[in-house]
C-alpha cells in the first residue's frame, strides 16, 4: 500500500468532507481520511489496482476537484476577498438604509420611499443586490452542482434559500410594476444580499483563523535555507539547495543555517536547534556529530557531509508526520461526521415540510417561503463540521511547536485514556551514557576549570570515559609530554604543571597515602566510577561518573503519579542497579533483567488485562515494545524519525514533555466536546425558532438574522479551538 496526501478544492462543510471520504472508501484498494480544515485527503491505496490519476478522478466524480499532491511549500495565493468585503459592507449599509430607514425613524430618501415610490424602491433594491448574487456565484454554483450530484451540502442549503427568496422577490416586483403596489411588502432582496454577505464574511474569518492553526507547519517549511556552500577542488562554491547531492561536503559559516541533514567532518561549534527540539540553549557539536537542516551555526566553522536532502530531511519528515496526523480522524470526531452525513438532506426535508405546513395551515405564500428560507439558512452545519478538525489542527500545531510529534489524531485522544505508563531505564530515565554525577573539589580551581583540564588530557585518549568530558574541551590549552598509563590513567604537562587523571591506583604509583577513602566509598556505593585528579602529586579533585538520571525525570514521575497513573520501570540491568534508580525516582514497581522481547510480553499482558498502556523508550531496542503499547512514546535527538515505531516522538531529551502531552490531550478533548455541544445546541435551539414553533411566544427570526446567527455559531467554534494554541505547561 502506498500513501499520498491530495489537496481537495470546493469543500465548505462536513457534508462535503463526508461525501468525498465515503466515495473514496467505496473504491477497491482505497482507504481515505478527508480533513475539512486542511482541505486534504490522506489516502492509502494499492498501486496495483489504483493510480494517482484514478484518485484524482474519484475526487472529481464525488463532485469536488483534486488540486494534486500536497507539497510543503504551501504557496501563498493573493486573496482580494478582504477588499471585496469592505466594498460590499458599504453597499450593505446603503441597502439596509433604503429598506429599513422608515422603520427606525431615520430620514427617508424621498424618491425611494417605500410607499410613495414603490417601483423606484423595488428596482433600486434589485439593482443594488445583483452584485451580491455575482459575489456569491461560487456558492450558488457549488450548491447546484452538489444537488445535481445528489450530494447536497451547506452551499446547497444557502443556494436554495437565496434563489427562492430572490426569485420570489423578482416575481413580486414584476407584479408591482404592473400596478399591484401591495406587493412592495413582499420584496426580500436585502435578505438575499445579507445572507450571501455574512456567509462570505464568515468564511473569510474562518479561513483566516484556520491559517493561524497552520503556522507551525509553515514555520517548519521555511526553516531550510535555499542555498548552500559546497567544498570543491577549486574552493568554495555557492549553489541552490536543489543542486546539493548526497555525499557532498558542505561548509557552514557562523550565522549561516545548515543546508542539509548530515555528519560533521571537520570543525566544532554551537548549533541552535530550538526550531526542532524546543531546546532554548545552543548545543555544542563536533566531528562525527549529526546536524539537522535549518540549524543555526552560532560561532564555529563547520564542514559536513550531506546525507539527507529535500524530502528525506528531518524537517520534511516532521512536516509529513504533522500533516498526516492532522488528516487522520479522532474517534470523538466520528459522531459529528455521522450526524453531518444525514444532516443536510434532513434539513431540506424539514424546510420543505415547513413550507407545505404553512400553506396547509392557511398562512400566506409569503410567510411560507420566508420560513422555508430561514430554516435552510439557519441550519447550515458549518459549526458542526469544524468542531473536531479545527481543534485537532490547533493542537497538532501546539504540539509541533513544543517538539512533540504525534502521528495520528487518534493518538491525541487516546493519551487521555492511559492508566499505566512503562518507562525503559537506560537511555530513557537515564541518559544512556556516562555523565558527571558528583565533583569533590579540593582545589582553588572552579569546577569548570577542573573539567577543562581533564578534558584536555582525555581528548588524547580513546577510552569511553573520554566522551564524558568532551563538552569541556578547549583547544587553546596545550598538553605536552602526554602519556597513557595503562590500567591507571593519563599524564600530561599544562603550563609547566604535572597533571594525572585516573583511578585510585595512582596513589600507589605516586607513593601517596589516600586520605579520601570515605568520599570514594560514598561514590562507589551510589554506582559511580571514580576519577582522581592530581596536580604536582597532590589530589585536587575526586569525580564520580555514572549513567545519571535525566533532568526532569523525577518531577515528571511525581506529576504522573499525582495524576493516578501507575508507573512501571522496565530494565535489562541487574535488579540492584535498577532499584537504586527507581528508588531515587519514586517508582515502586520495577521489572529488571528483561530482554526487549520480554518487555513486549509485559506490555501485552497488561493490555490483555484491560489496561491502557503508554510505553516510553529510546526508539531503538524498544521498537517492539513501542509498537505493542496502546501509545508508544519515543525520545529522539531530532534525527532519524522516519522509521520510528512510536506513536509520539519527543524531539528533545525532556521527559516533562509527557506531562505537556497529557495537558494538551485533556484540553483538546474538552474543547472538542465544548465545540460539539455548542454546535448541536445551536441547531436544537435555532431550527424550531426558524420553523416558527415559538411564534406564540413572540419569538421568530428572519433569513437575515438566521445568516448572522449561523456565522456567529461558526466563529464561536473557531475562536474556542484557537485557545488550544496558547496551551502552556501548567498542571491541571
Amino acid at each position: 500500500m502506498k500513501k499520498v496526501i491530495l489537496k481537495v478544492e470546493g469543500m465548505s462543510c462536513s457534508a462535503c468532507q463526508n461525501r468525498v471520504e465515503k466515495y473514496l472508501n467505496k473504491q477497491d484498494g482505497v482507504s481515505a481520511s478527508v480533513n475539512l480544515v486542511m482541505a486534504q485527503a490522506l489516502i492509502e491505496y494499492d498501486d496495483e489496482k489504483v493510480s494517482l490519476s484514478d484518485l484524482d478522478r474519484f475526487i472529481e466524480e464525488s463532485g469536488y476537484k483534486s488540486a494534486g499532491i500536497y507539497h510543503e511549500e504551501l504557496e501563498e495565493k493573493k486573496d482580494n476577498t478582504k477588499y471585496y468585503l469592505i466594498g460590499f459592507a458599504f453597499l450593505i449599509i446603503v441597502i439596509m438604509y433604503i429598506s429599513m430607514s422608515h422603520m427606525i425613524g431615520f430620514p427617508v430618501i424621498p424618491f425611494l420611499h417605500m410607499m410613495n415610490y414603490p417601483i423606484n424602491y423595488g428596482i433600486t433594491l434589485l439593482i443594488l443586490t445583483i452584485p451580491f448574487i455575482i459575489f456569491g456565484f461560487d456558492i450558488v454554483k457549488c450548491g447546484i452542482v452538489k444537488l445535481i450530484h445528489k450530494s447536497p451540502n451547506m452551499d446547497t442549503l444557502v443556494t436554495i434559500g437565496v434563489l427562492a427568496s430572490y426569485t420570489y422577490s423578482i416575481i413580486n416586483l414584476i407584479f408591482l410594476i404592473k400596478g399591484n403596489y401591495k406587493l412592495v411588502n413582499n420584496l426580500y432582496f436585502e435578505s438575499s444580499a445579507m445572507i450571501i454577505y455574512f456567509i462570505k464574511l464568515g468564511r473569510f474569518i474562518d479561513k483566516h483563523s484556520k491559517e493561524k492553526t497552520k503556522e507551525a507547519i509553515k514555520e517548519l517549511v521555511l526553516i531550510t535555507p535555499q542555498s548552500a556552500i559546497i567544498k570543491t577542488n577549486k574552493g568554495e562554491k555557492e549553489v541552490t539547495i536543489d543542486e546539493v547531492k548526497k555525499g557532498d561536503i558542505l561548509i557552514c559559516k557562523p550565522g549561516m543555517k545548515v543546508a542539509a541533514d548530515g555528519i560533521i567532518t571537520s570543525g566544532e561549534t554551537h548549533l541552535d536547534e530550538a526550531f526542532i527540539t524546543g531546546e532554548s540553549l545552543p548545543i555544542k557539536k563536533g566531528k562525527n556529530d549529526k546536524v539537522i537542516a535549518g540549524s543555526i551555526n552560532i560561532d564555529g566553522l563547520l564542514e559536513y557531509k550531506a546525507e539527507k536532502i529535500g524530502p528525506e530531511s528531518t524537517i520534511s519528515e516532521i512536516v509529513r508526520l504533522v500533516v498526516e496526523a492532522i488528516s487522520t480522524k479522532a474517534p470523538i470526531g466520528r459522531l459529528a461526521d455521522k450526524v453531518s452525513g444525514y444532516f443536510v438532506p434532513g434539513i431540506m426535508i424539514i424546510a420543505t415540510i415547513t413550507f407545505i405546513s404553512y400553506l396547509l395551515l392557511g398562512y400566506s405564500f409569503n410567510e411560507a417561503i420566508i420560513s422555508f428560507v430561514t430554516v435552510l439558512v439557519v441550519a447550515c452545519p458549518c459549526a458542526l463540521g469544524l468542531a473536531t478538525p479545527l481543534a485537532i489542527v490547533a493542537s497538532e500545531g501546539t504540539c509541533a511547536k513544543k517538539g512533540i510529534l504525534i502521528k495520528t489524531s487518534e493518538t491525541l485522544e487516546n493519551v487521555n485514556k492511559i492508566d499505566t505508563i512503562i518507562f525503559d531505564k537506560t537511555g530513557t530515565l537515564t541518559y544512556g551514557n556516562l555523565k558527571i554525577s558528583k565533583i569533590n573539589n579540593y582545589s582553588k580551581y572552579k569546577n569548570n576549570e577542573l573539567l577543562t583540564i581533564i578534558a584536555s588530557l582525555e581528548n588524547n585518549s580513546t577510552h569511553p570515559i573520554a566522551n564524558t568530558f568532551k563538552d569541556y574541551y578547549n583547544s587553546k590549552i596545550k598538553i605536552s609530554n602526554f602519556k597513557n598509563i595503562t590500567g591507571i590513567g593519563l599524564f600530561g604537562n599544562i603550563n609547566k604543571k604535572e597533571f594525572y587523571v585516573g583511578n585510585n591506583k595512582l596513589f600507589k604509583k605516586l607513593n601517596i597515602k589516600n586520605e579520601y577513602l570515605k568520599d570514594e566509598k560514598d561514590l562507589i556505593e551510589k554506582g559511580n566510577s571514580i576519577i582522581y585528579v592530581f596536580e604536582n602529586n597532590k589530589v585536587i579533585a575526586l569525580i564520580g561518573i555514572k549513567d545519571i538520571i535525566r533532568e526532569n525525570a523525577k518531577s515528571t514521575i511525581k506529576e504522573l503519579i499525582k495524576r493516578n497513573k501507575e508507573i512501571i520501570m522496565l530494565s535489562g540491568d541487574n535488579e540492584q542497579t535498577a532499584n537504586i534508580i527507581a528508588k531515587e525516582l519514586g517508582i515502586d514497581k520495577v521489572i529488571a533483567n528483561v530482554l526487549p522481547s520480554e518487555k513486549e510480553k509485559v506490555i501485552k499482558e497488561l493490555i490483555n488485562n484491560n489496561h491502557k498502556v503508554m510505553m516510553v523508550g529510546d526508539g531503538i531496542n524498544d521498537a517492539p515494545s513501542l509498537a505493542s503499547a496502546t501509545i508508544g512514546v519515543s525520545i529522539k535527538s531530532g534525527t532519524d524519525i522516519a522509521g520510528d515505531s512510536a506513536d509520539v516522538i519527543l524531539m528533545q531529551d525532556d521527559l516533562s514533555k509527557i506531562v505537556s502531552l497529557f495537558n494538551i490531550s485533556k484540553k483538546t478533548i474538552n474543547v472538542i466536546k465544548q465545540n460539539l455541544f455548542w454546535a448541536f445546541i445551536y441547531n436544537i435551539l435555532m431550527i424550531p425558532l426558524a420553523i416558527g414553533l415559538l411564534k406564540s411566544l413572540g419569538l421568530s427570526i428572519t433569513p437575515m438574522i438566521a445568516s448572522i446567527s449561523m456565522t456567529i455559531s461558526s466563529l464561536c467554534v473557531v475562536f474556542n479551538s484557537l485557545r488550544l494554541k496558547k496551551i502552556n505547561n501548567e498542571k491541571n
